[in-house]
């Protein structure tokens, strides 16, 4: 017997919904309710996984579901697990981050490109890439779209950790010398998961905090920060209906 072979694996239960081919994953409470707000033909709280809220609606003429709240790699991934195998094959996943670099501020939005793992979950999932990125048409589609909505938008590697609280000085200097971006704590494990079954997904991260100067400044309360959430989360659902008129 295979020894990497999985003893339980993710699977459609008898009363589980079969879902739409499209889902959006969203990190927080407060940019959930917002998403949700702007669906059509909502089906509010379809289904649970553990603590996250599965909604279901159209954007434009695409029907999607849009999951959370979640935080860090192992409840994204076990969420994600579970709408692959109700279906789910293009994910946008939609979160905040810290900045460790000067020029990437508050109210900013990264889309990462690759991500360095010191998260525990990745390492379950074996794949053929050093460093998995995401979907380049799914990121490049968003990239120009937050651009021409005129939201500053940066692309790069990010730091994804499981420990907020240790996030160091001597971690930041190296990985500032290194040129990464923002940190995070799931989008490692969410690009490993999805190279590992075969789907599309794609990033995109509001710059909540800063960690550059070695001092922690937020911005939770920045009218910039809410109001490129709210562009995101629309860029986001307009994407579906956008590149799925293309094909």
């Amino acid at each position: 017997m295979n020894p990497d072979l999985a003893i339980i694996e993710p699977q459609k239960g008898k009363r589980d919904p079969e879902l739409p081919l499209s889902a959006v994953l969203i990190f927080t409470p407060q940019d959930l309710g917002f998403a949700i707000s702007l669906l059509r033909e909502q089906v509010a709280g379809l289904m649970k996984i553990y603590l996250t809220e599965v909604h279901a609606g159209t954007s434009g003429d695409v029907r999607l579901v849009v999951a959370g709240p979640m935080l860090g790699a192992p409840q994204a991934v076990l969420v994600l697990e579970k709408l692959i195998a109700l279906g789910v094959r293009r994910v946008v996943a939609l979160g905040w981050c810290g900045s460790l670099q000067p020029h990437v501020r508050i109210g900013d939005v990264v889309v990462p490109q690759g991500a360095l793992s010191e998260e525990g979950t990745s390492v379950h999932y074996p794949i053929m890439v050093e460093r998995p990125g995401p979907t380049l048409d799914l990121a490049r589609h968003l990239e120009r779209a937050l651009v021409a909505k005129g939201v500053d938008v940066h692309e790069g590697l990010v730091w994804s950790t499981d420990a907020p609280y240790r996030e160091t000085v001597g971690k930041v200097q190296e990985y500032q010398r290194q040129g990464i971006l923002a940190v995070d704590m799931e989008v490692s494990a969410l690009f490993t998961l999805a190279h590992f079954r075969g789907i599309e997904l794609a990033a995109v991260l509001a710059v909540s905090d800063e960690l550059h100067d070695l001092a922690w400044r937020h911005g939770f309360r920045e009218p910039r920060f809410k109001q490129n959430r709210e562009i995101l989360c629309r860029v986001v659902l307009e994407t579906f209906h956008q590149m799925a008129s293309r094909h």
